[in-house]
């Protein structure tokens, strides 16, 4: 499956940048972006320079995109209307050749309907297909009707001659909230409709559009699909848990909880789990691919916390205030490890150990603060513990260099 060899359009990639006038220091910048937000987890930038992705990329043809909506809000149409480095239009007529797009095209009626006749014709066994939506597929068949055909017999004729299917957003990867119950249209996911076919899910409410982009252009570079997780997802992207990577996870981890709305801990940037944040429960990328260029831009960053959405057992399931169960509180990527390499002095090992030792320790007497049914702390009281804290071992400190001068 991730060996798929596939062809694409005969238009590179680097000569669509150059024909709109982008600057051979402006695409670098695009792969280093590149690389940077997908470090592992695809062939395309394993252990690869930004020269080299260039390279890689600048070499590659442009895929052909047939982009479908069912069930859905166009949620995820517009994540890609808003995308930066690459903007937009880069993405469109420089990255990718969007050939169809209900929601993005001018064309209408007939017109529609002879240009997905000719995107599929033109790039037959080439092309990509992306779902947007869950698929009706209830008895009555009449959700989701184009040009005389229901949604089921959509998706399945333009997904025949598909090289594969991605799936973008939660509705098309798992049914989403198309799909909760009482279910009337009997909506679900692209790959329940689509048999025969490798669909790769990209969940989310809706996904980042770097990751769709990461995932053409694995395809397009490296003639291969990227790995996947037991849930068909991208491990690049969704091998994490939100919790782990999160910027308030220094506050969940020295018992810092906002408990209302509005109160003095939410308005200072307090961990949100008490409030039903979802994080500890839910792979994905969010807290480290932020949206619309610009940081803190995702729910959690805005005071608003995470339900769950690229989770089907979470999202539209568990009620959105209810408190989840934390399975595992990893630490987050960008800290070192805690083993020591072997070849340490034995000194420098006893050191770390009475380091270890102080760090479980102060652990402890978090975790113990924020055991379940502990009161709620304000602010203030939170501000002045700590305070005292510090001075007590400041003066520890002072003691001990006293003790050594003496010695």
């Amino acid at each position: 499956m991730n060996d798929t060899k596939i062809d694409a359009p005969q238009e590179s990639i680097l000569s669509a940048f150059q024909s709109s006038g982008v600057s051979r220091r402006a695409f670098l910048r695009f792969c280093a972006g590149l690389a940077v937000s997908a470090p592992a987890g695809l062939a395309l930038t394993q252990n690869a320079s930004a020269q080299t992705v260039a390279e890689r990329i600048g070499s590659a043809r442009r895929p052909s995109v047939i982009w479908l909506e069912f069930a859905d809000c166009t949620g995820c149409t517009e994540s890609l209307l808003h995308a930066s480095e690459p903007a937009i239009a880069e993405v469109l007529f420089d990255i990718v050749s969007l050939d169809y797009h209900e929601t993005l095209m001018a064309g209408a009626g007939r017109q529609a309907e002879a240009a997905l006749e000719r995107a599929i014709q033109s790039n037959r066994g080439n092309y990509v297909l992306v779902v947007e939506g869950a698929i009706p597929s209830g008895a009555t068949s009449g959700y989701a009707r184009t040009a005389s055909r229901d949604a089921l017999e959509t998706v399945r004729a333009v997904a025949q001659d598909a090289a594969f299917v991605v799936a973008i957003g939660s509705c098309a990867s798992w049914g989403g909230v198309a799909s909760a119950a009482p279910n009337p249209s009997g909506a679900i996911p692209a790959s329940q409709a689509i048999a025969g076919k490798t669909v790769i899910n990209l969940p989310g409410c809706p996904p980042h559009p770097s990751i769709l982009l990461s995932v053409l252009l694995e395809h397009a570079a490296m003639h291969r699909l990227p790995v996947l997780d037991g849930a068909g997802r991208p491990r690049f992207a969704y091998d994490r848990l939100i919790h782990e990577d999160c910027p308030r996870r220094g506050h969940f981890d020295a018992g810092r909880f906002a408990t209302a709305f509005g109160d003095d801990a939410h308005r200072n940037g307090w961990c949100l789990y008490k409030l039903g944040c979802k994080g500890p429960q839910t792979h994905a990328s969010c807290s480290t691919r932020h949206f619309n260029g610009l940081p803190n831009t995702w729910p959690v960053g805005i005071g608003a916390p995470c339900i769950g959405c690229t989770e089907q057992d979470v999202a539209f399931r568990i009620p959105l205030f209810q408190l989840v169960d934390i399975h595992a509180a990893t630490p987050a990527e960008a800290l070192p490890p805690i083993a020591e390499p072997a070849h340490r002095s034995q000194t420098a090992a006893a050191i770390a150990i009475g380091g270890m030792a102080g760090a479980a320790g102060t652990a402890a007497w978090f975790a113990a603060r924020r055991l379940p049914g502990t009161k709620a702390r304000t602010v203030e009281e939170e501000t002045e513990e700590l305070e005292a804290l510090s001075l007590r071992e400041a003066r520890e400190e002072d003691t001990d260099a006293a003790d050594t001068e003496r010695r």
